[in-house]
């Protein structure tokens, strides 16, 4: 495809495994699974809300990369490691979307990589 673009957070599994933080295809730009890791460690551990906000910043400096923002995003999907943390995340995710509100899906009781990892957030952009 002409017209896409790839996005890289710099991270070192996007090279090791094959995949780009986000990629811009046509008008959409698809955001890979995103945790709050930066650089290299992870953010807000124990602390679901936390997680969720640091998640979101990193997916909203990826947007960036090609001009996007929040207000783009058309669907978001979060996983979560416990069901219990759905309150927490949901609270960080309306923050940013109540009034953008986008499609969403939220996943619980899930296994992370790193077992403190307890959000991992993948979002959908559109614009013209």
């Amino acid at each position: 495809m002409t017209d896409q673009i790839l996005i890289s957070s710099g991270g070192p599994w996007e090279a090791k495994i094959g995949y780009s933080r986000a990629v811009k295809a046509g008008n959409y730009v698809h955001v890979s699974g995103s945790t709050a890791t930066v650089g290299g460690e992870l953010q807000g551990e124990g602390d679901a809300y936390t997680q969720t906000k640091v998640a979101f910043e990193v997916i909203e400096a990826a947007l960036a990369q090609v001009g996007y923002g929040l207000e783009n995003v058309v669907r978001t999907r979060v996983y979560l490691a416990n069901a219990e943390d759905m309150d927490a995340v949901g609270k960080a995710h309306g923050e940013l979307f109540g009034e953008i509100r986008p499609a969403a899906t939220m996943l619980a009781g899930l296994k992370f990589i790193n077992p403190k990892m307890l959000v991992e957030i993948e979002v959908d952009a559109w614009k013209n």
